[in-house]
């Protein structure tokens, strides 16, 4: 059934990972690009790939609700590993609210991670029945 909370939910689901999506995308158009920057912090570029798919993917599935715990659980940790990674500046205001950001990100990725997608999602048509005996 479509209820207003399960149709704000969806909107969560989409602002929440828009920011992602948009970053590997980013990340794809501009690729030697954030190869560097991602060396000048010590991170070898090898590591872009993987940062791509899980931008890219996890998005999708959190949009469209399948496997939505499993994305949540693996955005939420990319939230803070960035986040001490890139952000911990915290002399410069603009790192440290970045820096902030990524720890709120990550905790509503984990509030996702806890209860899911509600009902316009695929993992509610795909849930099994209770069935009593």
């Amino acid at each position: 059934m479509i209820t207003m909370t399960n149709i704000i939910d969806l909107i969560g689901r989409i602002l929440i990972t828009a920011l992602f999506l948009l970053n590997g995308i980013f990340k794809i158009s501009n690729y030697e690009g954030t190869i560097g920057w991602m060396e000048s912090f010590g991170i070898p570029g090898m590591f872009i790939v993987p940062a791509i798919i899980l931008e890219i993917a996890g998005p999708v599935l959190i949009v469209i609700g399948y496997k939505t715990k499993f994305a949540a659980g693996l955005l939420s940790l990319f939230c803070i590993t960035t986040a001490f990674i890139f952000h911990n500046d915290f002399t410069d205001q603009m790192q440290f609210t970045s820096f902030l950001k990524n720890i709120a990100l990550a905790g509503g990725f984990l509030i996702l991670f806890v209860n899911g997608a509600r009902g316009i999602s695929l993992d509610n048509k795909f849930k099994k029945k209770n069935v009593k005996y």
